[in-house]
């Protein structure tokens, strides 16, 4: 059986580590809580960071292709690289694991969950997400939709 996409990558990587994202998660929102004005600053910061899936398919085109030219222009034997690679690259689609994985989790890469987990946390912290009216929306769900909606983007 193949686990749940949002949380393969985090079900492969070693507790410690995902007690370390976690910390550091917690550690972030105290430090934003005494500090509001940084907030909008590692928002901004949180928007620019690679997440895991990034990472892993940026350094498995830069290999794939590397062993590519390499093959056309060396040595045939140079084309195993890319297709070590992207057996790698299926191997991380189905279970959430591959290789580079704790490699790039050790160096602090964090999944998309995570990411967002830090994300709307100091959203709500900033007060972002307004309580919804729901005795004014209850009778009309296209209203109640619209306004969930615009509380989450907010």
């Amino acid at each position: 059986m193949l686990p749940a996409t949002a949380s393969r990558v985090e079900n492969a990587t070693s507790a410690d580590l995902n007690r370390r994202f976690a910390a550091e998660i917690e550690e972030s929102l105290r430090h934003h809580a005494e500090h509001p004005e940084e907030i909008e600053r590692r928002l901004d910061e949180l928007d620019h960071e690679w997440d895991i899936e990034r990472m892993l398919e940026a350094n498995a085109a830069t290999l794939a292709l590397t062993g590519t030219v390499l093959g056309a222009l060396v040595d045939r034997r140079f084309l195993v690289l890319p297709a070590v690679v992207t057996g790698f690259l299926l191997q991380h689609a189905l279970q959430g694991w591959c290789p580079p994985v704790p490699v790039f989790r050790r160096l602090g890469v964090r999944t998309t969950a995570e990411i967002d987990r830090e994300r709307y946390a100091l959203k709500a912290l900033r007060g972002d997400f307004r309580r919804l009216d729901t005795t004014s929306l209850n009778t009309n769900p296209r209203r109640r939709a619209e306004a969930a909606l615009d509380a989450a983007v907010a």
